[in-house]
């Protein structure tokens, strides 16, 4: 029986099954007992028949009269069944013999001294020996008659009468008992099937109907309930079935509390992490107003008084002051990287980038630090281009390469490049101290250091890896680290390659050029900020011209003064007015190809693509000397 069977079909098949195989058992049985039977009446009529003619041939095979043992076998050829009869007498010669056409008598060999039954496939052949009675005729006729003739061996037998009797009759009854076998056995299998429907709906029935109530039950309907339906084991059923569903509709209400409990305090504490993150961008927001600005000035004042010849103690002391500016610098910029990159600020500007190139400009930033911490630092040559932006991916690669030179004192570092598939795998190896596997995740998060409980200014703040997570990120250039504790690290990037191209915003080389004599426009509205440039700059050999708006710059440029080379504004002024819309002012007044940078804190994502759709860098506070100078010299060089 299959587990797929229903209730009702197992009920009909267990009602039928035992009713069946006894009514196939015993038609069988009648059937075969009725085939014994046929076989022999069929037989005994044969030898009834053969006995008879034997008995009435007697005296006629005794006298020879061939025409009376003629008629008489004619006319026991109509007997059905008889396909012929012949008459022999002791010496085997025929007296008489009748057949039907299709069949052919052949006679036996001797005559038989006793009756014999003879299977010949396919009739029966019956040989029933003509014996002569008790009735003795002592005369002088019957001697004279006999007088001469031999007499046969053994019993005094006069003849044999042989019939052969077909089979026909008895197959022609054996077809007509198994038709009415069949037809016994279907009439019971028909009954059988009424009676297991009607027994298979009064059990199946109300089980049916327990399953339809659970399978609402299961669909949310707590509320329904199995009739009392019979009694004993299905009335048992309805009532477990009915408390289940009481049981579970109970259970489904306390869930269903639990669960406007846990969403409410979920949506309390959702609510209440927006507050603290709302804080967080309030917080760095005026981080980046309130802290940048003075920074930046601070920068610059220190930039600029680096410029004058001190006494060696007063050098040592702007050194001190610097190296601490700087630690200062690097944290702020951490942070506020950090925060623009969680919101979405920072818009990346794929294009091709020569990864030669752009390794090279990372050896030589991190050469001092490596020199310094004993760690041999090795370019393996390469001919790759990438499809990516050049500022971020070498941002990536700087804090992956200062990482490693940090963590592999007195060992060695090597960047590389090998092909995998369409992308280049830039790599960044290190022999250092190795990072173990449970940690290979955790290194990424904010301000985590695994080696430096006592936050160590010296080791680093925790953060660049942090940033290189977010810019692979932004980048679509998947992150990866193979390390184990002792056998060093291997940081790679993975980047679409493309084919060479020129590289559209490459980075200017860093080397300090000559300003001297290059007018320099400022619109700043912060005054601290203004006179720290315009003291920096002036300490370059620039000439200076400034102001805090456009109307007050124009004032403040001399009459016969040369056209301006370079113009820096604030991106958002204190005011509200866009520093965008003042570059463009002063381009239409000296030209629209006049070289121009945005300087400002956080700037919103709109105003940032608005910047470099007009491909106008943006500096971001507080601001590097050596970036301001930079970018000076690429925009002199790139007019001259």
């Amino acid at each position: 029986m299959k587990n797929g069977l229903g209730v009702q079909a197992r009920v009909v098949i267990a009602a039928i099954l035992p009713m069946l195989v006894i009514a196939f058992l015993l038609t069988a049985y009648y059937t075969t007992s009725q085939f014994a039977d046929i076989e022999e009446a069929h037989a005994a009529r044969a030898r009834a028949l053969a006995r008879q003619m034997a008995a009435a041939s007697e005296y006629a095979v005794f006298s020879g009269n061939r025409d009376a043992l003629q008629r008489s076998a004619t006319a026991t050829l109509q007997e059905e069944g008889i396909l012929a009869i012949a008459v022999v007498d002791h010496l085997g010669e025929v007296l008489a013999l009748s057949q039907r056409k299709q069949h052919i008598l052949v006679l036996p060999d001797k005559v038989a001294l006793s009756p014999t039954l003879v299977e010949l496939n396919p009739v029966r052949r019956i040989i029933e020996p003509i014996v002569p009675g008790n009735v003795t005729l002592d005369d002088p006729l019957t001697r004279i008659v006999m007088a001469g003739q031999p007499r046969p061996p053994g019993p005094e037998v006069l003849g044999n009468v042989i019939i052969d009797l077909s089979h026909e009759p008895v197959r022609t009854k054996r077809a007509e008992l198994q038709r009415n076998g069949a037809l016994a056995v279907m009439i019971a299998l028909i009954g059988a099937l009424a009676l297991a429907v009607k027994m298979s709906r009064g059990v199946s029935g109300p089980i049916r109907e327990v399953a339809r109530t659970v399978e609402r039950i299961g669909r949310g309907g707590f509320d329904e309930r199995v009739p009392t339906l019979g009694g004993g084991s299905l009335r048992s059923l309805a009532d477990g079935v009915n408390r289940m569903a009481v049981e579970l509709a109970d259970s489904h209400h306390e869930m269903s509390q639990r669960i406007i409990d846990a969403t409410a305090e979920l949506r309390a504490r959702k609510e209440e992490a927006e507050r603290a993150n709302l804080a967080k961008s309030r917080f760095l927001a005026a981080a980046s107003h309130d802290l940048r600005q003075p920074m930046h000035a601070l920068t610059l004042f220190i930039a600029s008084l680096a410029e004058h010849r001190l006494h060696p103690r007063s050098a040592h002391l702007v050194e001190q002051i610097c190296a601490s500016a700087a630690a200062m610098e690097e944290l702020l910029d951490s942070l506020l990287d950090i925060s623009r990159l969680d919101a979405g600020a920072l818009q990346a500007r794929v294009q091709p980038v020569a990864l030669q190139d752009l390794l090279e400009r990372v050896v030589a930033a991190v050469l001092r630090a490596a020199s310094e911490n004993g760690v041999r630092l090795t370019v393996r040559p390469t001919t790759a281009w990438v499809e990516s932006d050049p500022v971020l991916l070498e941002r990536i690669i700087a804090n992956l390469v200062g990482n490693a030179v940090r963590y592999a004192p007195g060992g060695r570092v090597l960047l590389a490049c090998r092909r995998r598939g369409g992308c280049w795998l830039i790599e960044v190896r290190d022999n250092g101290i190795g990072i173990a596997p449970h940690s290979h995740t955790a290194i990424f998060e904010e301000f985590v250091q695994l080696d430096n409980p006592e936050r160590a200014r010296d080791k680093g703040l925790g953060l660049g890896l942090a940033i290189v997570a977010r810019l692979g990120k932004i980048l679509h250039h998947p992150v990866a680290l193979r390390s184990r504790p002792g056998q060093g690290a291997v940081f790679s990037i993975e980047a679409r390659a493309t084919h060479a191209g020129a590289q559209v915003g490459r980075i200017a080389e860093r080397l300090p050029g000559d300003l001297d004599g290059v007018h320099v426009v400022i619109i700043e509205d912060d005054a601290q900020t203004l006179a720290g440039l315009n003291k920096l700059l002036r300490s370059w050999g620039c000439i200076v011209s400034s102001g805090a708006d456009v109307e007050a710059l124009s004032m403040a440029i001399p009459a016969k003064a040369q056209p301006p080379r370079v113009i820096l504004s604030e991106h958002t002024f204190m005011s509200g007015a866009d520093g965008l819309e003042a570059v463009r002012a002063l381009r239409m007044r000296y030209g629209a190809t006049l070289p121009a940078a945005l300087i400002g804190g956080e700037a919103p994502p709109d105003g940032l693509r608005d910047a470099h759709a007009e491909s106008l860098p943006v500096l971001h506070r507080p601001l590097r000397p050596a970036k301001l100078r930079a970018l000076l010299i690429r925009s002199i060089t790139s007019q001259d």
